[in-house]
Formats: C-alpha cells, sequence, structure tokens
C-alpha cells in the first residue's frame, strides 16, 4: 500500500521568478496564496530544467509569473514556452508594496506569483522566434549606428570651430556632404603642429561617419527587406516606411494574438483616452503611459499624411471647421492611425480550401 507521503502531488501552484543575470529564483504559491517553496537556479538549460522538476513537485503549474521576459528573462520565457507551459509578464512591483515588503529576490519572486494568481498581471511576453524577432536584432543595430553617426557629425562640427584659422576657413559654409569629403581626404602628414592633428582628427570623424553611414544603408535594406515580406500591407499603407513599420512591428512581436483587441492596442501606444472622472463630473484625458516609441511612430505619420493625403487634408479642413484645435485633431488621427494598423497586423491569410 503507498503511504500518504509517497502519493503524487495533487495541487496547483502558481510559480513567480525574479530573473537575473546569472541567478533566477523562484517562489511556489498555491491557490490560497500560501507559499510552498523557494529556489534560486542557474540562468542556463540545467537550471531551467531543475526549476520545471521542481514546479511540478507540487502539483499542478498552473503558470509562470516571469519577470523581464524581454532581458534576463528572455532564456527562461523560451524554455518555458517550447515545454508548454503558459507564461505571464510581470512587471515590478510598485513602490509602496516595496515600502511595506522589503525588497529580496525571494519577495520578489512572491510577488510575481501573486500578480498572476490575483489577476493583476495578465501579459502575455514576445515569443521572440520569428521574423520580427530579426527585425528587433536589426534595428538596434540600425538605431545605435544612427545616433553614433550624428555623434560624428556634431564633433566634427564643433572641432572645426576650435581648429587653426587657415584650416577652418577652408571648411567653413560646406554642406554636409562636400565637409564630410573634404575632412575625409585631409593629409596630416606628420604630427608635429596643431594644424596637423586637427587634420588627422577631423579625417578620422569623417571616415567614421561614413563608415556608418553605409552601415546605416545596410540596416536600411535589411529592414526594407524583412518588413515587407512580414507585413506588405502595413509597409504599403500610406506614410508608413520600413522603420516606422519595423518599430510597429517590434512592439507588437512575432505573436500578435497576445495583444486581445484594438482597444488594447490603442492603449498600449498611449493614444487611448482614460477616464478621469469624480463626483458628478464625468471626463476623460489622454493616456501618459503607452509604448513612446510607438506613439512616435504614429505621430510622425499622422503628420506625413496630413500634409500629403488628401482624405487626412480632408478631415482635417473638416474638424478645423467644427471648432478642434490641431493638437485635438492629431490626437484623433492617431486613434484612428491605431485602429488602423491593428487590423492590418492582425489580418493572417486565410488557409487554402481541401481539395
Amino acid at each position: 500500500m503507498t503511504s500518504i507521503l509517497q502519493a503524487e502531488p495533487i495541487g496547483k501552484v502558481v510559480v513567480g521568478v525574479d530573473t537575473h543575470k546569472h541567478v533566477h529564483t523562484a517562489v511556489a504559491v498555491d491557490v490560497v496564496g500560501g507559499t510552498q517553496g523557494t529556489i534560486s537556479v542557474p540562468a542556463d538549460r540545467g537550471g531551467y530544467e531543475q526549476l520545471t522538476l521542481w514546479a511540478a513537485s507540487f502539483g499542478q503549474v498552473l503558470g509562470f509569473g516571469v519577470e523581464g521576459t524581454g532581458s534576463y528573462g528572455a532564456g527562461l520565457a523560451s524554455y518555458l514556452r517550447r515545454h508548454g507551459h503558459k507564461i505571464v509578464e510581470v512587471n515590478r512591483p510598485d513602490r509602496r508594496v516595496r515600502r511595506q515588503r522589503g525588497k529580496s529576490d525571494p519577495i520578489d519572486a512572491e510577488n510575481a506569483a501573486r500578480a498572476v494568481l490575483a489577476g493583476t498581471a495578465t501579459a502575455t511576453p514576445k515569443s521572440a522566434t520569428g521574423t520580427v524577432e530579426m527585425i528587433r536584432h536589426t534595428k538596434i543595430a540600425r538605431d545605435t549606428a544612427v545616433k553614433s553617426r550624428t555623434q560624428a557629425m556634431v564633433t566634427l562640427k564643433a572641432l572645426i570651430v576650435t581648429v587653426p584659422d587657415e584650416l577652418r576657413e577652408q571648411l567653413q559654409g560646406l554642406s554636409k556632404m562636400a565637409l564630410v569629403e573634404r575632412c575625409a581626404g585631409l593629409r596630416p602628414g606628420s604630427l608635429v603642429t596643431t594644424v596637423a592633428s586637427a587634420k588627422h582628427a577631423l579625417r578620422a570623424l569623417a571616415r567614421r561617419w561614413l563608415d556608418l553611414n553605409e552601415e546605416v544603408k545596410s540596416h536600411d535594406t535589411l529592414l526594407t527587406t524583412l518588413t515587407k515580406s512580414h507585413a506588405p500591407e502595413l509597409v504599403d499603407s500610406f506614410g508608413i516606411g520600413p522603420d516606422t513599420a519595423a518599430e510597429v512591428l517590434v512592439v507588437v512581436g512575432d505573436n500578435p494574438e497576445r495583444i486581445r483587441s484594438q482597444a488594447a492596442f490603442a492603449k498600449l501606444a498611449g493614444v487611448s483616452p482614460i477616464p478621469a472622472s469624480s463626483g458628478k463630473t464625468t471626463r476623460h484625458r489622454l493616456n501618459r503611459g503607452g509604448h513612446r516609441q510607438l506613439n512616435s511612430a504614429l505621430y510622425r505619420v499622422v503628420i506625413v499624411r496630413m500634409r500629403f493625403h488628401q482624405p487626412t487634408i480632408d478631415y482635417v479642413t473638416r474638424r478645423i471647421a467644427e471648432g478642434k484645435t490641431k493638437q485635438e485633431i492629431i490626437r484623433c488621427l492617431k486613434r484612428y492611425l491605431a485602429r488602423e494598423i491593428y487590423q492590418r497586423i492582425k489580418a493572417r491569410p486565410k488557409p487554402a480550401a481541401a481539395a
């Protein structure tokens, strides 16, 4: 006869995980809020396997609440997804909770589990396994190259202000490309004078700018190919180029089904109104949250359409006649654009009919 101590676990638990670069800490909480155990494992495949076996020892695992699924927890989230577990993305606790309970890895892991158990954490993390992840990698390289290219040009122009007079007079008044080409062709010779050292520095900055410019072009070409192959309808929309499409796709991820409605996407983009009522006063205010890069991308598209897209121009004219301000019109257009983009990214080709 099997003893009670040898019986298989029949409980149900939610596991919260506080992720770090080298070690992950997990806490299992049962459905009535009782803490069942704590474990720390290495942040590698062996540790992930150890964590899942440990969680299964308490019974049925209803889900994992993982902090940092886009950074230190990405590997764990990928492992859990491949093994069929439900994953919920959990943000760090607010300051009020941390003031009350303190801060430690087990406390953060327990807070993550309780957030999932209470239903306050419901976000599905990005799968990061397809074309969109490739776009994200390419866009990171492009954005950093653009930033470095801008910094090189700013430094180049600032240095020209302080170089010796005879050199500065040759370079002032040139256009950007003419300036870069002239500086890239400078011959400093032996560094025995300040003129020679200035030429050396200017040439280095100009050649750096040219190298980065070529790198940016190569990233742009790759982004164009990836975005057009993944979401051609989105790229073909008026005012949405490959860079803006890449920004939208990176925010959405490889699994757009995790965004349940167009209202949820509008909230994610920070273009949805939120209630701000009190007593007999009923009103709404603009949502200042959301993904700021996505919000900025929507703004750029709206500005382009307001200048060159005739239906948008007609809409602006009509709303101005109604007494709306330009700021209010832009807010409305961003909301409409969010709805349009959501419909395009959620569209999927219909499966072929069976023969």
